[in-house]
């Protein structure tokens, strides 16, 4: 079983994260901040450090530095600033990915496997859904169409995700809510809305279509 140590000073985020994590098959400890981190680091082994940059006595990025004068071990960063500068010193740190705050937890857990996939160097085939011209890369997740990659944000590729996977199916704005925006999210439909306009955007017409008074879908492929 992989262990994942969580590095996060919200009690109820902890919580959160621990509990999904343990549902997702993880063994998981927990540090609440900079200090408590590098003493459960440096007492144990884990296959993954889920390192939030707002800590107190010191801060991810101290963490962080720590913990790659030890260890190659896979660090995927949690922070509510999500500027260029903040994201390039987390990359010179040697992070294997972020998760901008708030976040969807199934989002997390897709980053996660793909994390532990990429640093177990597994030989098994990636995970990729085909739909018209579009390929997604499940694990590495990366969406390309007609051979140009599509730069698309975390929330929108598990969006597209959620959509192609079905064709045809109308998912209404409650239910890509509850997938993809879960327990961080407190505003309204109209934040689907806004996705769906920039995935339109991104992917030209004929791809996603609106259901009126219904929701969203996937237009089907023999259309």
């Amino acid at each position: 079983m992989k262990k994942i140590l969580i590095i996060e000073d919200e009690p109820d985020i902890q919580e959160l994260l621990a509990a999904y994590l343990q549902d997702a098959g993880y063994e998981t400890a927990i540090a609440g901040d900079g200090v408590e981190a590098l003493s459960c680091f440096q007492k144990d082994r884990y296959d993954l450090v889920l390192l939030d940059l707002m800590l107190p006595k010191i801060d991810g990025f101290g963490v962080c530095e720590v913990i790659r004068r030890e260890s190659d071990v896979p660090v995927l960063m949690l922070t509510a600033l999500d500027g260029e500068k903040e994201q390039l010193r987390g990359f010179q740190l040697e992070i294997d990915d972020y998760v901008t705050k708030p976040f969807s937890m199934p989002v997390l857990l897709q980053k996660i496997r793909a994390v532990l996939r990429r640093s177990g160097g597994a030989c098994e085939a990636r995970r990729r859904l085909h739909y018209r011209d579009l390929t997604l890369d499940l694990d590495g997740m990366e969406a390309v169409k007609a051979g140009r990659a599509l730069d698309l944000t975390a929330r929108e590729f598990a969006l597209l995700q959620a959509l192609v996977s079905s064709p045809g199916r109308v998912f209404t704005r409650e239910v890509l809510l509850a997938k993809l925006w879960g327990y961080d999210f407190f505003g309204d439909g109209r934040v689907v809305d806004s996705h769906i306009k920039n995935l339109r955007h991104k992917l030209g017409a004929g791809y996603i279509e609106t259901v009126r008074g219904a929701g969203y879908r996937a237009a089907k492929e023999d259309l």
